[in-house]
């Protein structure tokens, strides 16, 4: 599958050729796209290639009924071939960490380091069961603006910045109105028998980093055994005051952690 991408420019002229920095790819979380890491692209490419995508079934990649960890790991692997990548540094937030430890456990030697964002190599059950319900229904409404679209997220998600994070997939329609970007149909499809599974393989061995969110419980003290076990090499940081959008939430304290462990192993 040929993914939507985008390569960041740096804000200030390189020393560096481009094609000659070490290439690092962003993958975001469940329900949102390549913008999302934003903060941290722009940040990143005075000393990196960057290149932010949107997984299948997101943002402006291709809709396609089959949505697996897996399958989704080889997109990247695919779009880095296109790209002329041999390895590169990834960085994914939840949904994007699981394919990003995917991608590290089947191919090991394309992977110069890993940073997972909030999420651990488990099964989870069913927590954004409301998100999903509620999208069902926005996919099946008449959306005339931004302020009905939020109105009907209300009903099923109090959170504010939730909301907002769900209403940046909005786009406008050949009907006057808004309809989203994402493919729910085939989230919805694959989201209890296939994106909540834990990524599978053997450990992988090179630089990694995990960084939870202090408020966040997507990772947990009794991950932490199988984190060490499938990343023997890997390193925990707590970010302070964050939750599970620990990006946006602690953009500094984010972005500095992963920059400096991206540098310790350019």
């Amino acid at each position: 599958m040929k993914l939507n991408y985008v390569e960041q420019s740096a804000a200030e002229p390189s020393r560096e050729d481009s094609d000659s920095k070490p290439a690092a790819i962003l993958m975001h979380g469940m329900f949102g796209s390549l913008s999302n890491l934003g903060n941290l692209a722009r940040e990143l490419s005075a000393e990196y290639r960057v290149i932010a995508v949107d997984l299948r079934n997101h943002g402006d990649s291709p809709h396609e009924d089959l949505m697996t960890i897996p399958l989704m790991s080889g997109d990247i692997i695919e779009l880095m071939d296109d790209l002329g990548l041999p390895e590169a540094h990834l960085i994914g937030h939840s949904l994007g960490g699981k394919v990003a430890m995917q991608i590290a456990q089947t191919w090991p030697d394309r992977v110069r380091s890993l940073v997972v964002a909030d999420i651990a190599p488990v099964n989870y059950p069913q927590s954004n069961s409301h998100v999903v319900d509620a999208l069902n229904e926005l996919q099946n409404s008449s959306i005339q603006n931004r302020k009905s679209a939020d109105q009907i997220l209300a009903g099923y998600i109090p959170d504010m910045a939730t909301r907002g994070f769900i209403l940046k997939n909005l786009q406008p329609d050949d009907r006057g109105g808004f309809s989203l970007k994402l493919n729910v149909r085939s989230i919805v499809a694959n989201y209890s028998n296939s994106l909540v599974e834990a990524p599978e393989g053997p450990p992988f061995n090179g630089p990694c980093l995990f960084l939870k969110g202090e408020l966040s419980a997507y990772i947990q003290d009794k991950h932490r055994p199988l984190i060490s076990s499938l990343f023997p090499a890997s390193e925990l940081l707590v970010i302070e005051g964050a939750g599970h959008w620990l990006h946006a939430e602690k953009p500094k304290q984010f972005n500095s952690s992963v920059i400096s462990f991206l540098n310790a192993n350019r």
